[in-house]
């Protein structure tokens, strides 16, 4: 369970300990010139699970798929075109539960800036980046308040030129952010 979960509410709990689904995502940094940038996804709205949130591309686990990596290089091109050969994975953040019954492995991996995109738009309405610099710097970070089985929980959330970047996303982001500053 992630850090201050014992704060959470005791149903959020309940549902966060039995067992969930391997899924795995893609952190794609996009690498143009000097400059570094995350890829994000707008989910299309028709979708089962998270539908219209933003997100990083990435599904559940299937048989076929080896490994989480596996899992998340796959769903990269299904959804956005970005061939598993065209990632070069640099390492890992943590699993983390969500409360849609998912242990989601993000997969950190690099990305060319010349990196052609095919969106599948059953899965994704559109792709954004935004600038990785953004993320690592706290004076961006947006604190709100979400209500969850009758309680208030604090989280962070990003604002990216009017997109919103919150709930497990912005958990991942985070985390990837403590990585890169070793903090």
């Amino acid at each position: 369970m992630p850090p201050g979960s014992s704060r959470w509410p005791e149903p959020m709990r309940e549902q966060l300990s039995g067992q969930l689904k391997p899924a795995g995502v893609l952190v794609p940094v996009i690498e143009r010139g000097s400059e570094l940038s995350i890829l994000l996804t707008q989910r299309a709205a028709e979708l089962k699970h998270h539908a219209g949130q933003v997100s990083f591309p990435g599904g559940s686990m299937e048989d076929s798929d080896d490994n989480v990596e596996a899992t998340a290089l796959r769903e990269t091109f299904e959804e956005v075109g970005i061939a598993p050969h065209d990632v070069s994975v640099i390492g890992y953040l943590r699993p983390m539960p969500t409360i849609t019954g998912y242990a989601v492995t993000p997969v950190v991996g690099l990305i060319s800036g010349d990196t052609e995109l095919a969106i599948d738009h059953s899965e994704v309405e559109y792709t954004f980046e935004v600038p990785l610099n953004f993320f690592l710097d706290s004076a961006n970070d947006v604190c709100t308040m979400r209500e969850f089985h009758g309680r208030e929980l604090p989280m962070i959330e990003f604002d990216w030129q009017g997109e919103r970047i919150w709930g497990a996303t912005a958990y991942m982001l985070l985390e990837f952010r403590k990585v890169l500053l070793n903090k």
